[in-house]
């Protein structure tokens, strides 16, 4: 059973403010024509890149979120273009091959060891063509983060709560989350770019793109990552 389970109805309205990300992936999608989004979540990207025309594969772990999804496509008028797969980073259920696959909102956090990581970037690489794409984001907390948030809850959207457990020596973040009625806890794992950079080029990856945001600035440092990969098409 999946943590976003337990938080499925909840999790729109927890992140109805997270929006920075989604032209990015969209864009990138009708840049390639079709995706493989892991981590599709309630479909926050999906729908709206199915929307702009784009035919999508949305993986994920949870199906409470999937039964989200569904209803959300359903809603917007772009189930024929939206196709859901319950299945998780390491082992997605896509014999197809396509030109991205993306993974927004930090889900590769949700790995916990190199071992994972390497596992999943390697999955995601048997699924793209010769020179298709993996487009990502991930993050590793400042300092001014971690001492404003540790050990407090606080109210992230009205009557919606969020706990931080920040862990700087192991690196972890146990994140609790709390509304009405629904409530779950997980565990996130961050690294640092350089980290990030050697398992991508050791998975047989080439990075193309390292933003320090979505509209694509250069990163000169700061807490957020966000990468874009090439397989070779050697």
């Amino acid at each position: 059973m999946s943590a976003y389970d337990e938080i499925a109805r909840l999790y729109d309205p927890w992140s109805v403010s997270v929006t920075e990300d989604v032209g990015f992936y969209v864009d990138l999608a009708k840049e390639a024509g079709t995706v493989v989004e892991l981590g599709v979540g309630t479909g926050r990207i999906a729908v709206p890149t199915a929307g702009s025309g784009v035919p999508v594969i949305g993986v994920d772990s949870s199906r409470g979120m999937l039964e989200v999804c569904a209803e959300a496509v359903a809603a917007a008028g772009v189930a024929k273009l939206v196709d859901l797969r319950l299945g998780d980073l390491a082992d997605p259920p896509v014999p197809e091959r396509v030109p991205l696959v993306t993974c927004p909102f930090r889900a590769y956090l949700h790995l916990h060891t190199d071992e994972e990581r390497l596992g999943a970037l390697a999955a995601a690489r048997r699924v793209l063509v010769p020179g298709g794409r993996l487009a990502f984001d991930v993050f590793a907390p400042g300092a001014d983060d971690v001492a404003d948030t540790h050990g407090r809850w606080l109210e992230r959207e009205p009557g919606i709560f969020e706990r931080a457990e920040w862990d700087t020596e192991r690196r972890r973040l146990t994140l609790s989350v709390r509304g009405s009625d629904d409530a779950t806890t997980m565990e996130l794992a961050w690294l640092s770019p350089e980290e990030w950079r050697g398992l991508i080029e050791q998975s047989g990856f080439e990075v193309v793109g390292h933003y320090g945001w979505f509209d694509r600035r250069p990163y000169r440092g700061g807490e957020d990552s966000i990468w874009i990969a090439e397989r070779p098409a050697g």
